[in-house]
Order: C-alpha cells, then structure tokens, then sequence
C-alpha cells in the first residue's frame, strides 16, 4: 500500500494551500491508500481529519499523525507518536534535537530527519555544518534516530541520494514523502508500507522491525525555491531569525511542559 510520508495541510501549516479532505482526495485518485499529517509543529491538520472527516469519508484511507518539528539546533523533524500520547510539547517549536529524541522515545514515538541534506537551518546537516558538526555528534544522532527521509519531492535528485547514503551508512529505513504544499505537488512521492498498517502503533512498529523499506517518486520543479532562483537564499537566511524568534517566544511554554514531563 502506497503512503504519502510527508504532507502539509491548509488547516495545520501556514504555508499550506490545500485542505486536509481535498489532500486525501487526489491521493486516493493516485492510487495512495494513506498518508502521514505532518504539518510544521501544530496537530491541526489531523484534528480536523479526526473531527470533521473521520467515520464519516474516506473509511478506506488510512490518516496517520505526525508532525514536522523545528528543532533549534538540526533543522526538521518529522515525529510519529502511539495513538493516544498527546504531548502538547510536540506544537512548541524549538528543542534541541537531543532532548527531542528523549521525550519522543520516552513516550513510546519514532523520530527522523526529513530532508537531511536540505536547506540551511531546515536540514539536520546544513544546519549542522554551520556550527562546525563534528562527525561524533553526527554519528550518535544517527544512531539513535529510527528512520530518515530519503527521497522528498521537492528536493533535488543530489539531495535525495546523499539521504540515501546516510541511511545506508547508519542502516535505517527511509521513508518517501511529497512535503506537498500545493495540489499540483501532492502525492508525487511514496513509501509502500504493510496493507496491516491502520494506526501509528502499527507504523512505530513496522519501522523498528525493518532496515530497509521502498521509497521513490519525481520531483516536483515548481517550489518556491525553484522560483525565487538566487534570490531564495535571502529567504532562507531570513528562516534562521524566524527559528531563534520562534524559540525565544515559546521557551516559556516549552521549559513548562517539559517539567510536567518528568
């Protein structure tokens, strides 16, 4: 059964164009039986799947939850949680990827770059590289996620297999994901997982039993990158103040959370 890994819906991420039913209705039409929710750092896009759709339509498609977190130090994440944990802690942008790793494991999750190799401050080796990321820290990191996002559509085909390498390398299964948008780029990417797959549960532990899982897709040429050309370097630096902003104003709210947790 193929799966979208990787998909921003209009309700859960403010750059996303396309509501969550609309979403599962082209990939239905393109053949996809589920698809992964993994709005930027907020449960939106799902609640309005659980809430509005689900039981109602689309009974033969399966919506799993997840979100793409900001980490302060390794760019994004995309994080599945067991069904029923809910972490308020996952909707506040800002933790480093270490401690990230910790609660996300503690409660029972699997967590994974997206995009490694993609822009600077939204890619766990760009981001890296400009605070000198030496290969131990790399290496522990490596060894403790659970998958990495291996081909993304809307990254170049370089991008894509240097994250193919990097899964290799540390012997992780990688997942395929649009990181759709727009319509037009919904579901050009795709990950064959288990017709038994029906909830996260059954996702966690499909990928902790398996080293490798197939993946692939096209890329999708009309980003905004693709767009902007040289000029998406000044958007991409603007990101990092956008990054620290968002940190300082929810490190309040995030240290809270974080003491409940304990």
């Amino acid at each position: 059964m193929k799966f979208d890994m990787h998909c921003h819906t209009k309700e859960g991420s403010m750059d996303g164009k396309v509501m969550i039913e609309e979403y599962i209705k082209k990939l239905k039409e393109k053949g996809f039986g589920g698809m992964l929710v993994s709005d930027h750092n907020s449960y939106d896009g799902y609640r309005e799947w659980r809430d509005s759709i689900k039981g109602k339509n689309h009974t033969d498609f399966v919506v799993l939850k997840g979100v793409e977190y900001d980490t302060i130090d390794c760019g994004h994440m995309l994080v599945i949680m067991p069904e029923g944990v809910k972490l308020k802690l996952l909707e506040l942008r800002g933790l480093p990827a270490q401690i990230l790793i910790m609660v996300v494991h503690k409660y029972g999750g699997i967590v994974g770059p997206a995009h490694p190799y993609g822009e600077k401050y939204l890619s766990l080796i760009k981001t890296q590289a400009r605070k000198k990321f030496h290969e131990e820290r790399l290496k522990s990191l490596m060894e403790q996620f659970d998958f990495v996002e291996v081909f993304n559509a809307c990254e170049s085909e370089e991008v894509n297999e240097k994250a193919r390498k990097l899964a290799r390398k540390y012997h992780k299964p990688g997942f395929g994901g649009s990181d759709a948008h727009r319509l037009e780029c919904i579901g050009m990417a795709y990950t064959k997982l288990p017709d038994n797959i029906r909830c996260e549960s059954d996702l966690i532990k499909y990928v902790k039993s398996v080293s490798y899982i197939t993946c692939g897709g096209t890329r999708y040429d009309k980003t905004t990158k693709d767009k902007l050309g040289p000029f998406n370097k000044l958007l991409v630096e603007s990101f990092f103040v956008y990054n620290k902003s968002g940190e300082r104003l929810r490190r309040r709210k995030r240290m809270k959370e974080l003491e409940n947790l304990h």
